[in-house]
């Protein structure tokens, strides 16, 4: 069962995309080229928060058409506003009850949001109740447990040092299965045979260290919802911890890696 944080609070469109969108948008980029899809498809995408991987799907990759999904409304309203192309739809709607009719797309994906979601077989098995024949299945999440998301671990690994029970917070912890056994395992569970699972990495690069540090003040997302609950005090203590530890001068440069599984249902 994956565990919950009272600050998975990912509904803060413009925060989230500081914090988080603009690493998703690098990673989003790599995964389409993996998986080579098909042009002039259909495509449904689970999860679009604020929009990173629709954007890059209408590009590169041609689509026919796609309709993004995210049970936030918040993140369904930016991601529409950020997004004028015809070919793009957008709806509220749960991982687990897809308003799409059996199968009715080519290709159906979710980037970076499987762990969030408590009944993966469920909603695996959605995104293939709703491919045709030899459609493709793929999502990707971040690789937390090898420490894949290196700002955000070094965010938990200082904040733990301050507070111990912040431990219990780290996606790292938290998520233990987001790594290629794990995905193995869960797709395996959902019925579905996977043609390959990898890591795709990129950089994330600050340039100084309240660069850094700023978006972990903004609330989104459960680093963010922490710190911006601390007082006004420990909330400062860790921001000296961690300029201690990566430095407040000159830019700082770490890995965002995700795992990434593609199958032809």
């Amino acid at each position: 069962m994956v565990k919950t944080s009272d600050f998975d609070a990912w509904s803060a469109g413009q925060s989230y995309e500081h914090y988080m969108g603009r690493w998703s948008r690098k990673i989003a980029e790599e995964f389409v080229d993996w998986i080579a899809p098909p042009a002039d498809s259909e495509w449904l995408e689970i999860g679009c928060g604020t929009g990173a991987l629709t954007q890059t799907i209408l590009s590169p990759a041609a689509p026919r058409s796609i309709l993004a999904t995210d049970q936030s409304a918040d993140f369904v309203s930016h991601a529409a506003a950020d997004n004028r192309d015809s070919r793009a739809r957008f709806a509220v709607a749960n991982a687990v009850q897809i308003p799409v009719t059996d199968a009715s797309v080519d290709v159906a994906v979710s980037a970076l949001v499987m762990n969030f979601i408590s009944d993966k077989k469920l909603a695996l098995a959605e995104m293939r109740r709703v491919l045709r024949p030899d459609g493709l299945l793929a999502f990707y999440v971040w690789d937390y447990p090898g420490r894949g998301m290196g700002f955000i671990d070094a965010f938990w690994k200082a904040a733990a040092e301050i507070d111990p029970s912040a431990a219990e917070m780290d996606e790292g912890a938290r998520f233990p299965f987001c790594q290629k056994d794990g995905l193995a395992e869960i797709c395996q569970d959902a019925a579905i045979v996977c043609t390959d699972i990898a890591a795709i990495e990129v950089e994330t690069r600050f340039p100084d260290f309240e660069s850094f540090w700023h978006p972990f003040t903004l609330g989104a997302g459960p680093a963010p919802g922490y710190c911006s609950n601390l007082p006004e005090k420990r909330r400062q203590q860790l921001k000296e911890l961690l300029a201690a530890k990566l430095g407040e001068d000159g830019p700082i440069t770490l890995p965002a890696r995700a795992w990434a599984v593609k199958a032809n249902v």
